[in-house]
């Protein structure tokens, strides 16, 4: 169900199960984080993940899931948050193309991806009052901090799902596309990153998720971000900069420490 690909140190990583809108099951989240090992391993310098035919990802499996048996701790905190979490401290830039619906666990997906772009045609949001289920995967604190307490509020008590525009008006993602041109947008990012200053862009990964997650204020924040300037003085890339820019040239960076 899951396809890597490699090319021009560049992981694609496919949720291939359109029958099912690439919805996950124990065995699905297994293979995306072998995927994810995989393409780590291989030293790629940045990663694409997509969903074939009319959605990224509907969520959960839960085709076959009997709620008088269901795990639900075994699988959210056991299988999902962990996976999240791989995917959030992977060590290059990572891209992910929100089209169709983009629900749950598919929304934690993006959650966890550094750069999500987005097609006009996606469909973002929380239908599950329908299950007399709740937000899960990040979906809480993605909607609260982009959208605040009423509107998250108001999108989970109506189940109404947004569009790629409204989401990425509303500060959710970064870039909308039409459905037919956010592939090629994606992959040229992702390329273009890929051939980029690694070390670098490692470092502003990290500050951006201690800003999130410690809540670093202003001058912590500028300490930080003095300390990784001073340690990348000491990378290849830093010196292959300011080379080029004194020499006038186009820098070629190799992504090493």
């Amino acid at each position: 169900m899951i396809d890597l690909t490699i090319q021009d140190d560049v992981a694609h990583v496919v949720l291939n199960a359109p029958e099912k809108m690439n919805s996950l099951d124990p065995a699905a989240l297994a293979e995306l984080e072998a995927a994810y090992a995989s393409a780590e391993a291989a030293g790629v310098r940045a990663l694409v993940l997509r969903g074939e035919g009319r959605a990224f990802c509907a969520g959960r499996d839960i085709s076959g899931v009997d709620p008088a048996t269901d795990d639900v701790m075994g699988y959210l905190g056991g299988l999902v948050t962990p996976l999240l979490e791989r995917m959030s401290a992977f060590p290059a830039p990572t891209f992910a193309i929100a089209h169709g619906a983009c629900l749950g666990v598919g929304l934690g997906l993006l959650i966890a991806t550094d750069v999500v772009y987005v097609a006009d045609t996606a469909k973002i949001g929380s239908p599950f009052a329908n299950l007399g289920a709740t937000l899960d995967s990040g979906g809480h604190a993605l909607f609260v901090e982009r959208l605040g307490a009423h509107k998250t509020l108001d999108l989970i008590y109506t189940g109404r799902l947004m569009s790629g525009t409204e989401a990425v008006a509303s500060g959710l993602f970064s870039q909308v596309f039409p459905a037919d041109e956010v592939l090629a947008a994606t992959v040229r990012a992702a390329t273009r990153a890929a051939s980029g200053a690694t070390q670098a862009f490692l470092a502003s990964k990290e500050l951006v998720r201690a800003l999130r997650d410690e809540r670093l204020g202003l001058w912590q924040s500028m300490s930080a971000e003095n300390a990784a300037q001073a340690a990348l003085c000491a990378t290849a890339d830093y010196r292959e900069g300011f080379a080029a820019f004194q020499q006038k040239r186009t820098p070629a960076f190799t992504g090493r420490a």
